[in-house]
C-alpha cells in the first residue's frame, strides 16, 4: 500500500506529499472536519479559502462566529461550524493540539474517526483510521459479512491488524485514496488494486457484494413555506437559533416544517402574501423538505431581522436549502 501511495497519492491542499515532512495539524484537523460527508470537491475551494482568511488555529479561535458560519455555507451539517470554532479556542488556549488520539479525542466535534486521523497523519501515531472508503476497502478484503453500520466495529478491529507503525499517517491516506480511485462503490477495478491478491471478496467474484448495506428505509416527508419579504430592493433575512438543524445560520424566514403544509403560519408579517407555483425540495440527513414560496413586500412594517441587498445576496452565506430558495423566487420574479 504505501509502495501504491507513493505512486498514486492525490495531491490535495491539506496534504503533505510522500516523503515530506508531515502535514500541519492545523490544516489536517481543518480539512478532516470539513470532509466529514462532504466531497472532496466541494471541501477543496472552501478548504483554500478558510487557510488564505484564517491561516492558523489562533486565527480561527478569533474568528468572528457569524463570519465563521457564513463562509461555511454550502458544506452543510452546519453543527460543525460551530463545533469549529469552539475546538479552535480550545486548541488556542492550550496552546497547541493534542499529540494523541486520547487527547484529540477530548476536543470539541473530534469523533473516534476524526481523532485517529489527525494522529496518524499530523502527528504519526499508529491510529486504525476509518472513513467510508476505507471501510468499504476493508470490508471487501476481509469479506465482512455484517451489515452496516453494525460490521463497523469489525471493521475497525480488522483495519487495526493491518495498520503499520511505520508510515500510518500515509497509509490511512493511501487507504482512503484506493477507496476513492480504485475500489469504488459500483465496479471497482480490482485489476488496478494492489491488494486484489489478498482480496476475499475479489477472490470470491463478489467485491460489489461488499460492505453489506441494510435495507434503506424510506424518509419521513415535511413540508414548510420560505418567505421572501421585500423593502426598497433588500430582503428580509433571520437568524436561525443557535441549537437545532441550520443553528445559528443566516436565513430567508420560514415557518414550521411539518407533516402537512403550513401554508403562511408563522408569516414574519401580514402582508399581501402571494404564493408562486413552484416548490424548492432538499434532503436532509433524517428527512425530506418540499418548501412552498411565498413573496410579499415590507410596506413600512417593524420586523426583527437583517435587510440585505437582493443584488449581493450570494454573500449573506445562505445554507444551500435557502440559497436554493432565493435562487428560484429570483428566477421567478425575474
Amino acid at each position: 500500500m504505501l509502495d501504491w501511495y507513493d505512486a498514486h497519492a492525490r495531491a490535495l491542499p491539506w496534504r503533505s506529499p510522500p516523503g515530506h515532512p508531515r502535514a500541519a495539524p492545523y490544516r489536517v484537523w481543518l480539512s478532516e472536519i470539513m470532509l466529514q460527508q462532504t466531497t472532496v470537491a466541494a471541501v477543496r475551494p472552501k478548504f483554500e479559502m478558510f487557510v488564505a482568511r484564517w491561516p492558523s488555529v489562533d486565527a480561527l479561535a478569533a474568528a468572528d462566529e457569524a463570519e465563521l458560519m457564513a463562509a461555511w455555507a454550502g458544506l452543510g451539517y452546519y453543527a460543525r461550524a460551530r463545533n469549529l470554532i469552539a475546538c479552535a479556542r480550545v486548541v488556542a488556549a492550550a496552546g497547541a493540539f493534542p499529540e494523541t488520539e486520547a487527547g484529540l479525542r477530548a476536543l470539541p466535534g473530534v469523533g473516534a474517526y476524526t481523532a485517529a486521523a489527525i494522529a496518524a497523519i499530523a502527528f504519526g501515531e499508529r491510529a486504525a483510521v476509518v472513513d467510508a472508503n476505507v471501510a468499504r476497502v476493508v470490508a471487501r478484503l476481509f469479506a465482512i459479512a455484517t451489515p452496516l453500520p453494525a460490521a463497523m466495529e469489525t471493521i475497525r478491529a480488522a483495519t487495526d491488524t493491518i495498520t503499520p507503525a511505520d508510515r500510518p499517517g500515509d497509509f490511512a491516506q493511501a487507504m482512503m485514496d484506493l477507496g476513492s480511485s480504485v475500489c469504488t462503490p459500483r465496479n471497482p477495478a480490482c485489476l488496478a488494486c494492489p491488494l486484489s491478491a489478498a482480496c476475499l471478496a475479489h477472490a470470491a467474484g463478489m467485491a460489489d457484494a461488499y460492505p453489506v448495506k441494510p435495507a434503506r428505509a424510506a424518509k419521513p416527508q415535511r413540508y414548510g413555506t420560505i418567505f421572501w419579504l421585500e423593502d426598497a430592493g433588500r430582503v428580509l433575512l433571520v437568524r436561525r437559533p443557535p441549537k437545532g438543524l441550520l443553528g445559528g445560520m443566516r436565513a430567508l424566514p420560514t415557518g414550521p416544517w411539518a407533516a402537512a403544509p403550513p401554508v403562511l403560519a408563522d408569516a414574519p408579517v401580514r402582508s399581501n402574501w402571494q404564493m408562486l407555483s413552484g416548490t424548492v425540495g432538499h434532503v436532509f440527513t433524517h428527512f425530506r423538505l418540499e418548501l412552498a414560496l411565498a413573496i410579499g413586500q415590507a410596506h413600512g412594517h417593524a420586523v426583527a431581522g437583517e435587510w440585505w441587498p437582493v443584488a449581493d445576496l450570494e454573500s449573506a452565506g445562505l445554507p444551500t436549502v435557502f440559497a436554493k430558495a432565493a435562487a428560484e423566487i429570483r428566477r421567478v420574479t425575474a
